[in-house]
């Protein structure tokens, strides 16, 4: 696969799977009041990731970061074309030509990864949401969400194979 099809494919598929997610959780916030990440404070976090601070006990506490909100929606765009941009390197050209479920969905639930020993002990909400208030329901959360994620590159690459390749 060219490398302008390779970049040209993640940005398509990280953005629509990215959507995906954004969907689900407005349905999940309207239909059942559950919220999601205040991408804000995914921003707070990697503006203090500048200076330093990786971890933080509270991340609703530490201090403001400037533009913070806008910035922070373009992370999660940007770690969604990226973390698709991994994925349709793994998965090759025959895969965009032809997708199917499996790998696209596998690959989202692999993803809840990052938020479980990454970003979700950063922001001081313990390893796996362990500190949190429900941790069981925090993390069957994180993994449908990402598992939306991974059926959103799915339904994005068969939107893209069927545009480009028939």
């Amino acid at each position: 696969m060219s490398p302008m099809l390779h970049a040209a494919a993640a940005v398509a598929l990280g953005a629509g799977a990215t959507a995906a997610i954004d969907a689900w959780n407005y349905a999940l916030r309207r239909v059942a009041g559950i919220a999601s990440l205040n991408y804000c404070l995914l921003d707070r976090w990697v503006s203090h990731l500048r200076h330093g601070v990786f971890r933080h006990r509270s991340i609703a506490d530490a201090e403001l970061a400037r533009c913070e909100c806008t910035l922070g929606w373009i992370a999660h765009y940007g770690i969604g074309i990226a973390l698709a941009a991994v994925f349709v390197g793994a998965a090759g050209a025959d895969w965009l030509l032809r997708p199917t479920v499996l790998p696209a969905l596998g690959f989202g639930v692999v993803t809840v990864a990052l938020p479980f020993f990454v970003l979700q002990p950063a922001l001081g909400l313990g390893l796996a949401s362990s500190a949190t208030r429900d941790p069981l329901a925090a993390r069957i959360k994180s993994l449908a969400t990402h598992s939306v994620y991974g059926l959103g590159l799915y339904a994005c690459a068969r939107v893209l194979s069927a545009w480009l390749f028939a």
